[in-house]
């Protein structure tokens, strides 16, 4: 008998660390910081089950919406995180990559990104995607907009414009589209993620604040995930 797979994409929207906070009466730093460490022990649950690219949701074209002072927690919170993972990222063999807008972020934090981001370059284990600063409808229009800079200089023509051309130009080119999203908090949305990658994804949500997320969900969202039966808008064999 063949055994479950395991999703070799899996997609999570980091969702409520701010409601994690005030539960216990802490500020939104202290949510924040703790949602840091639920992202240590996923990192190290998927690197565990063999999954190969573990892409999350960090910070949304959408959050420079937020208060500027919480703002400029997260990217403290992001420059913090970067210093203290990145000896233990190289160890487990991971690569990072960033998808999104980086450009925006502040430039000691986005010149750490890169380095890290290069440090880990020729990592052969899983990939863990960070994206920042991302927005999934930003992404398809500025492929469809290379390819249309590629068709005006005649590079291209019109008609051979498919599904394939776009995924290339998408900021998650060469990686597989995520096969499980997970949304921890309760929300049922996806929020501008991913939004062409996620056409054939299986949907999780959670009730569970991101902080409080760990090995333990992320196990029973892959049995939930094994059960479900994908057909890609086909039929199961037995069915006529």
């Amino acid at each position: 008998m063949e055994e479950p797979k395991v999703p070799r994409h899996v997609a999570i929207i980091m969702d409520g660390n701010g409601r994690w906070a005030q539960r216990r009466n802490l500020t939104r730093a202290e949510g924040h910081r703790a949602g840091m460490a639920a992202l240590r022990r996923v990192v190290e649950a998927c690197d565990k089950l063999g999954i190969e690219v573990l892409t999350v949701y960090g910070f949304s074209t959408e959050n420079w919406k937020r208060p500027r002072s919480e703002v400029t927690v997260l990217m403290d919170l992001l420059l913090e995180w970067i210093r203290k993972e990145r000896d233990e990222l190289i160890q487990r063999n991971i690569q990072v990559r960033v998808i999104g807008g980086p450009g925006r972020l502040p430039p000691r934090t986005r010149q750490e990104l890169d380095e890290l981001v290069s440090a880990t370059s020729g990592n052969t284990g899983h990939v863990l995607c960070l994206a920042l600063n991302y927005g999934g409808r930003r992404d398809i229009t500025e492929a469809a907009r290379r390819l249309g800079e590629r068709v005006r200089r005649g590079a291209m023509d019109p008609a051979d414009i498919d599904e394939s051309a776009v995924a290339g130009e998408l900021m998650t080119a060469g990686l597989p589209d995520p096969d499980l999203l997970i949304r921890p908090s309760g929300e049922m949305r996806v929020s501008n993620f991913l939004l062409w990658q996620m056409a054939y994804a299986e949907l999780w949500f959670t009730p569970v604040l991101w902080p409080d997320f760990g090995a333990e969900q992320l196990e029973e969202a892959i049995r939930v995930y094994q059960s479900r039966d994908r057909r890609y808008g086909g039929l199961r064999e037995e069915e006529p």
